[in-house]
């Protein structure tokens, strides 16, 4: 056995004395035990006993046992389940408090046999978990569990977790439950599984927590191709910010204006998006995920683009005249909008034809009262009791679609003079027979001249 004796006086706050055990490496179950002793005269601790046990020469960690009062020799038992190919060294540091007095250790053993004070671990296995979810460490023993005892899960580097709760099988067998919450990259390394009892300390092998990054693109998609209805994409998200491996690819796209969205799981590196609206610009992204619990990575760049516009879906409806003059005709139809237009960017036009001068007149004209709930136009500079063949035309980049032809007549109208030029006279005795040409304009029926 090892012997260390630390005398205080004179010594001030602070300083160490250290004893290192040879390097131990287990096949199975063992326990060290050691006996200590801490006296003073003036009842004041003369200093703390820490106990470290350092795994294949990493660091020294947090101690795993100490105490800085006791007036006798008492014993303490060490249940280190740290198991081959793996080995570890005991530590004992003094630490002094500047108050005189002896700290001693005694009589260290290493026994082939279970502690009969300290319950014992099994190997704690790795935790591997996505970022922002719980880690749960099991750390099972063999022993008995007293109401007195303390668990904990002692990180190195890391901060400690807390007990979650316990299930005893039976007096011979336990197990504890820690969570490590919100896991992060911070969070990540090696952990053991602590228990302190009234004769000593367990300490179980160290485990790593692996804490991986959700995968997010580093790009946004590509467009390949563009429809009125669909659009064709590349995902482009072999490169990836996070941890694969990516066990699954889905498209979020949503509306760029308005809150409607939708995701499509994907099982290829391109994917067409169907049954889309007409002109409209979407935003595209791609979610992927890793194995396991929250695995899913926010969504990458997103890919801004517009359907293109479809063809009409067909001309205006129920057009109708509303008055009707002599040298105008005023007409009306059903309102409609983007469900007939399939496009915001369109324009209507108003087509007629005439016979003038024996001649047939064609003329189109834009109405610009298409936004209105009773829109109407009004075509000016007609004649006057002539045939009018009016349709309208409804018209986007991709198409144009017509209504039904409207045949009105113009009302008539003030007939214009009978040339001078025209009017001869034949004279006789009694009477004067005069003879004239039609007026040039006759504007409808003429039903009377007078002389």
């Amino acid at each position: 056995g090892s012997f260390m004796l630390v005398n205080t006086s004179g010594r001030f706050a602070g300083q160490k004395a250290h004893l290192l055990l040879p390097h131990l490496k287990e096949n199975d179950t063992h326990c060290i035990d050691f006996h200590y002793y801490i006296s003073s005269k003036s009842g004041s601790s003369p200093g703390t006993l820490n106990v470290y046990v350092k795994v294949n020469d990493g660091p020294i960690g947090n101690p795993v046992w100490n105490t800085s009062t006791t007036g006798t020799w008492n014993r303490a038992e060490l249940a280190i389940s740290t198991f081959w190919p793996n080995f570890y060294q005991v530590v004992f540091e003094v630490v002094t408090s500047g108050h005189p007095g002896y700290v001693a250790i005694d009589e260290v053993k290493v026994l082939g046999h279970p502690c009969t004070k300290t319950p014992h671990f099994l190997r704690l296995q790795s935790v591997e978990v996505n970022a922002g979810q719980f880690a749960t460490f099991q750390c099972t023993a063999n022993g008995k569990l007293s109401p007195s005892d303390r668990l904990w899960l002692q990180g190195i580097y890391v901060r400690d977790a807390p007990l979650k709760n316990i299930k005893v099988f039976n007096v011979r067998r336990f197990v504890a439950l820690f969570n490590v919450v919100n896991a992060t990259k911070r969070d990540a390394g090696n952990y053991r599984c602590m228990i302190r009892t009234e004769g000593g300390v367990g300490v179980s092998n160290y485990a790593e927590l692996i804490v991986k990054e959700p995968p997010v693109p580093i790009a946004p998609p590509q467009l390949s191709s563009v429809g009125a209805t669909y659009l064709w994409i590349q995902l482009n998200a072999n490169s990836i910010n996070g941890d694969g491996p990516i066990v699954q690819r889905e498209v979020e796209y949503r509306t760029s204006s308005g809150s409607w969205y939708d995701i499509q799981p994907v099982d290829s590196t391109s994917y067409k998006i169907g049954h889309l609206d007409p002109d409209t610009e979407y935003e595209i992204s791609v979610l992927l995920t890793r194995p396991g619990e929250g695995g899913t990575g926010s969504p990458g760049p997103a890919l801004k683009t517009r359907t293109k516009c479809a063809d009409p879906m067909r001309g205006p409806r129920k057009l109708e005249v509303v008055e009707i003059k002599s040298r105008q005709i005023t007409i009306c139809w059903e309102p409609f909008g983007y469900n007939v237009t399939r496009c915001h960017r369109y324009n209507l036009t108003v087509h007629y034809r005439y016979q003038a001068g024996g001649q047939e007149q064609v003329r189109e004209e834009v109405s610009w009262d298409t936004e209105s709930s009773h829109p109407q136009h009004t075509i000016t500079n007609l004649s006057p009791y002539t045939n009018v063949s009016i349709k309208l035309v409804l018209m986007n980049p991709e198409g144009r679609k017509e209504s039904q032809e409207l045949v009105v007549q113009t009302d008539e109208d003030v007939p214009s003079a009978v040339p001078l030029e025209s009017i001869q006279g034949s004279t006789f005795e009694e009477k004067i027979f005069l003879q004239w040409r039609e007026p040039a304009q006759t504007y409808g029926v003429i039903t009377l001249y007078e002389v």
